[in-house]
């Protein structure tokens, strides 16, 4: 089904970078540099995060390129077109469900890390729940509205991170940092694959796809989106080990909360700059986890046609937050995010970067 939007319904380079580079963000910074300490040295888990970040541009390309070469056409015209539809329904499924299981982890460390920062006698239950009320609020109107949304939230989020960096500049300390290249290759290779991990979410544009009008900047503007990401993430782990050491950051859950709880701003203005460095957080979010949902739900509405949308998500709201309830303790959190992720990197990635390699081999174009 090939779609052609009106000038306000269409978006271009810059909704493109920011809906990347604002849906890439999400809880992922607040634990990577925690994972990537683990393994490496000092401040050797830069090269992770660079070495993950070429592994995610590379898919990156390929998703822009695809979708490129299908324009205003989502993920299952593509499929459909370049294998069949029934195979198409396969792949759009398979995509659908990793979202949903997405947005259902999102919604439980949203809840689990509100109660430890924000509302401590408050259970995650409740937390989670009305997270959940305000995400089906906001999938509820149209695709477009989220885009739009994006333009507002990350210059703020990426204000408060250059905040949260220069207030903790007296802090750092560079000897933190020292000696380089002392860790094993090996351990270097294991931590990128959870930096791969954070990269998640460019996928969506499979879907948004629809609404971009100049094909041609599509894959630029989504290889810009994920640079984005990729220096906040460096400049985020570099100055949690300067200011904190590696050993207290590999201890840490949350190593960049830690950072903004240190932030203190001249003349008392915020006596606790972290209560502020979280209700802009939950804004992004917000925008993140509804992006995914909205996604999800796009590719289910390619797959039922028939299906109202409002009726999808009364059915996969209860799914989502039971699932999300279903891991008891962190660890097994953690087991939950990472099968996750795997199912991310290989239905949202691979397979579309297979598609596209079908595509140029089988000479398949859309009308564009």
């Amino acid at each position: 089904m090939t779609h052609k939007p009106l000038s306000s319904q269409a978006i271009g380079r810059k909704e493109i970078v920011y809906t990347v580079s604002n849906m890439v963000i999400g809880l992922g910074i607040l634990t990577l540099p925690n994972t990537i300490a683990k393994n490496t040295q000092f401040s050797d888990g830069w090269m992770s995060i660079i070495l993950g970040g070429m592994i995610a541009l590379v898919f990156a390309w390929a998703i822009g390129v695809l979708a490129s070469r299908f324009p205003g056409q989502n993920y299952h015209a593509m499929a459909s077109m370049i294998l069949s539809r029934k195979a198409a329904h396969v792949l759009t499924l398979l995509i659908s469900f990793y979202l949903l299981l997405f947005v259902s982890y999102q919604v439980r460390g949203v809840s689990t890390i509100t109660r430890l920062y924000l509302f401590d006698n408050t259970p995650e239950e409740i937390i989670g729940l009305i997270y959940l009320l305000v995400l089906i609020y906001g999938v509820a109107g149209p695709s477009i509205a989220l885009l739009r949304l994006n333009l507002i939230f990350f210059p703020i989020v990426v204000t408060i991170m250059l905040l949260i960096v220069l207030l903790n500049l007296g802090s750092l300390n560079v000897h933190y940092l020292l000696p380089v290249f002392k860790t094993d290759w090996r351990n270097i290779a294991a931590s990128s694959k959870d930096t791969v991990f954070s990269y998640l979410g460019l996928e969506i544009m499979l879907f948004y796809n629809i609404y971009v009008v100049k094909k041609g900047k599509l894959p630029g503007s989504i290889l810009r989106g994920l640079m984005i990401p990729i220096c906040i993430y460096f400049v985020v782990f570099m100055f949690v080990i300067g200011v904190f050491g590696p050993m207290v950051v590999s201890n840490t859950l949350y190593p960049l909360a830690e950072l903004a709880k240190e932030v203190e701003v001249p003349g008392g203005v915020f006596e606790r700059f972290e209560f502020f460095f979280f209700v802009i957080w939950l804004m992004t979010l917000f925008s993140t986890n509804a992006m995914a949902f909205d996604v999800a739900l796009l590719a289910l509405e390619s797959v039922f046609p028939k299906h109202r949308r409002f009726t999808m998500i009364l059915v996969q709201a209860p799914i989502l937050f039971i699932l999300g309830l279903l891991p008891s303790t962190l660890r097994e959190l953690n087991i939950f995010a990472e099968w996750i992720s795997y199912m991310g990197i290989g239905f949202a990635w691979v397979l579309p970067a297979l598609l596209l390699l079908i595509a140029k081999v089988r000479g398949v174009k859309g009308n564009g």
